[in-house]
C-alpha cells in the first residue's frame, strides 16, 4: 500500500504493531515510528548548519526504507542496507518513484560498515536492542550515530539478567525506569566507542511509547573519550523513602543502608550515563526545523520542548507517589513545579511521563515547598 509521510509518498507492507522500523530480517513498516522518524529528519536539518560537512547517511536496517527515502529528501548521501532481498527491492522503488538519488545494499550491516565505511551518520533502528550493531556504527561513524532501542523491559530493570547480558550493567525496575532505560542504553553506547578511543555523547534523546531514542555525537581522540566516561557511574535507591544519590565513576560503593531512613532496601543501578542526555541548544534547534508536513509536527514540537527545558538530573520523582507518602491530594503538576522553583530550588516536568518532575530538591525540601508547614 502506498502511504504519505513528511511530503512524500513510498509503498509500504502493512503494519505490524509494535515494532521498529527493521529487525534484519522481514519487511514492515510501522505507523506509530512516525514521531520517531519526524524527529530524526529535524535532526538531520539542524545538524547540517552544526556540520556541514556531514553528507552519508546509512539507514542501517532499511526495512520499507522510508527513514532513508526521507533523509535523501534532505539532500544526504544516503545508502539503505538489509539483509533481506525484498527490502533492499522496496527501498530502491520508494527512491527511485521520489526522484531521489540513493544506493541500496543487500548486506548484514556490520559487514558493510566495516567494508564500506566510514559514513558520517549511521542510523541504527532495529527490533529490540541494538547492541550487535553498536560495536560497527561506533568505529565506523564520522560524526553522529543516530539509535533506537526496542527493548524497554530489559533496559529498564524489569527483565534483569536480560538486560545485564545485553548492556553491561546492572539496570533496576524503579518510579523513573523510562530514565534508567535512557541512560542504561547510553551507557553503553559510551563504554563502546570509548573502546576506539572515541567519544560518543548524547544531544538529543528521548523515550516515546515503547522505545528509546539517542543522538550520539562522535569526537576522536583518547582524551574525549576518558572524558565522557568520567560521566558515567551509579545510583542508590531506597524502595521505602525514595531516597536516591547518584555517584560518578566506575568502581561501585553501594550504600548498606539508606542514610535518611535507614532502610537495608536500598538498589543500585549502573554504571549508568549521569551526564545531559540532550544539548538544550541544539534541542530547541531541531524544534525549529520540525514543519507543519509532519504527521507528528504537534508531539514534536511538544516533545522536543520539555526535552529542552529538562534538567539533567539522573532520575525523576512521580509526582502522585510522593503526594500518596504524604497523605495529600495532589495539585497540578505546572504548579508543582513553579512552587518548588518559588523557593529556589530548580525542577522541570520530564518528557517522557505527565507526572514525572525532575528537581535538585530533597523530598522533604519538596514537602516544604509546596505543603509549605502543614
Amino acid at each position: 500500500m502506498d502511504i504519505e509521510e513528511g511530503g512524500l509518498t513510498v509503498s509500504v507492507p502493512e503494519a505490524r504493531d509494535g515494532a521498529s522500523e527493521g529487525t534484519g530480517s522481514g519487511v514492515f513498516f510501522n505507523p506509530t515510528q512516525e514521531l520517531n522518524r519526524d524527529v530524526t529528519v529535524a535532526v538531520l536539518r539542524a545538524y547540517r548548519d552544526r556540520e556541514p560537512r556531514a553528507a552519508s547517511y546509512l539507514d542501517a536496517m532499511a526495512a520499507s526504507g522510508v527513514r532513508g527515502v526521507r533523509a535523501a529528501a534532505e539532500g544526504y548521501d544516503v545508502t539503505c542496507a538489509d539483509v533481506d532481498p525484498d527490502a533492499v527491492e522496496l527501498a530502491a522503488e520508494n527512491l527511485a518513484a521520489n526522484g531521489l538519488d540513493g544506493e541500496t545494499a543487500h548486506r548484514d550491516v556490520n559487514a558493510l560498515l566495516y567494508d564500506e565505511g566510514p559514513f558520517d551518520i549511521v542510523d541504527l533502528d532495529p527490533y529490540g536492542t541494538p547492541i550487535p550493531f553498536a560495536d560497527a556504527a561506533l568505529a565506523n561513524g564520522r560524526n553522529l550515530v543516530c539509535v533506537t532501542a526496542t527493548d524497554t523491559a530489559p533496559l529498564c530493570g524489569a527483565h534483569l539478567n536480560s538486560g545485564i547480558r545485553k548492556y553491561g550493567a546492572v539496570p533496576r525496575n524503579t518510579d523513573y525506569h523510562p530514565e534508567m532505560g535512557l541512560r542504561t542504553l547510553i551507557s553503553a553506547l559510551v563504554r563502546t566507542a570509548a573502546r576506539y578511543d572515541k567519544a560518543a555523547r548524547p544531544i538529543v534523546s528521548h523515550v516515546s511509547r515503547h522505545y528509546a531514542r539517542t543522538y550520539l555525537e562522535l569526537e576522536s581522540g583518547a582524551q574525549a573519550a576518558d572524558g565522557c566516561v568520567d560521566e558515567l557511574g551509579y545510583v542508590d535507591h531506597c524502595e521505602d523513602c525514595l531516597w536516591r544519590e547518584p555517584t560518578r565513576g566506575l568502581i561501585a560503593d553501594p550504600v548498606d543502608a539508606c542514610p535518611v531512613c535507614g532502610s537495608d532496601r536500598v538498589l543500585t543501578a549502573g554504571p549508568l550515563w549521569l551526564g545531559a542526555v540532550a544539548d538544550p541548544d541544539f534541542t530547541r534547534a531541531v524544534r525549529r526545523e520540525v514543519t507543519d508536513d509532519m504527521g507528528e509536527a504537534k508531539r514534536a514540537r511538544k516533545l522536543l520542548g520539555t526535552v529542552a527545558r529538562e534538567l539533567d538530573t539522573p532520575t525523576h520523582y512521580d509526582q502522585h507517589r510522593l503526594y500518596k507518602e504524604w497523605g495529600e491530594p495532589a495539585i497540578g503538576m505546572d504548579e508543582f513545579v513553579e512552587r518548588l522553583r518559588g523557593a529556589g530550588h530548580e525542577a522541570s516536568r520530564a518528557h517522557y511521563r505527565g507526572t514525572a518532575v525532575k528537581s535538585t530538591a530533597s523530598i522533604p525540601e519538596m514537602r516544604e515547598a509546596v505543603l509549605g508547614g502543614d
